[in-house]
């Protein structure tokens, strides 16, 4: 009598060139903002390769979501660096960033053809599709990670507090109270183990590292900027401010986008709607 074979449970290590032509694919098919990017995400990393598990992809998504930055292209990076180290990282950034970032450099040189009633209905339609692929993502999602009363009121308690205060802080502090009461509610539906939960290919000196460069630059950039009188600090001081100061990104970003562009009259309102319109 011979033993059954062994099952391996866990998702196989990929490679940075299978990393970089997954999200190149997504880079150029995923339309809408960030909420509509983890939405795309799941269906392509969790249900259809099945590369990272539920749990695991909750654990990024919460993570990414506290901290400061655009919160999509987190989780993709994440993604990236779980499958193939931190060149699928750089890989998984790359692809998904690369598509738009040449289609809006086109789209400056050419705006005047996507202008009247053609390129309105054209972007509206685009949101519209956006608006369904959110909604898969989030029913999707709370079927599998809110199957009881205690994590579906804390999550509705999220929503509610979230859709009636933009404010950055408040974000944060949802995210701080759900954790919180997460401790002292669903302890008896919590997981047994943690073989679900994601581990970061990531070193604590790393991080350490990364979190000192992140103040280093927060704090040295404008100093640069002011006493150097150099456009190209002060453009990178502008967008590092904008990235490092919001969480969530996406619609959130775009007040201090604005603040840090269109107030100097490095570029004009209308200019700038039209840029965000085109993203």
């Amino acid at each position: 009598m011979t033993a059954p074979p062994v099952t391996d449970t866990k998702p196989r290590p990929g490679t940075p060139i299978e990393v970089l032509l997954a999200f190149l694919k997504l880079g150029m098919t995923c339309f809408g903002g960030p909420i509509a990017h983890l939405g795309y995400f799941r269906d392509e990393f969790v249900v259809r390769r099945r590369s990272i598990g539920e749990e695991a992809y909750a654990d990024l998504v919460g993570l990414c979501q506290f901290l400061p930055g655009p919160a999509s292209s987190q989780v993709g990076f994440s993604i990236g660096l779980t499958r193939a180290g931190y060149l699928g990282g750089l890989a998984a950034w790359t692809g998904f960033t690369l598509p738009s970032a040449i289609l809006l450099v086109a789209f400056a040189y050419a705006a005047g053809a996507l202008s009247g009633a053609i390129g309105a209905g054209l972007l509206r339609g685009l949101k519209l599709v956006a608006v369904a692929i959110v909604a898969q993502a989030v029913w999707g999602m709370a079927r599998t990670l809110c199957p009881d009363r205690e994590r579906a009121t804390i999550a509705t308690a999220a929503a509610v507090i979230i859709l009636f205060s933009q404010s950055s802080a408040a974000q944060v502090a949802t995210i701080v109270l759900g954790a919180i009461a997460g401790v002292f509610i669903c302890r008896t539906a919590a997981s047994p183990t943690a073989a679900g939960h994601i581990a970061q290919p990531v070193s604590r000196k790393a991080g350490l590292a990364a979190l000192g460069v992140f103040f280093l630059l927060l704090a040295a950039l404008p100093v640069l900027g002011t006493s150097l009188a150099s456009p190209g600090i002060a453009l990178a001081d502008a967008f590092y401010r904008s990235g490092a100061l919001v969480f969530g990104g996406g619609h959130v970003v775009l007040p201090l986008l604005r603040e840090a562009f269109v107030g100097p009259n490095w570029v004009s309102d209308d200019v700038f709607l039209s840029g965000y319109g085109a993203a």
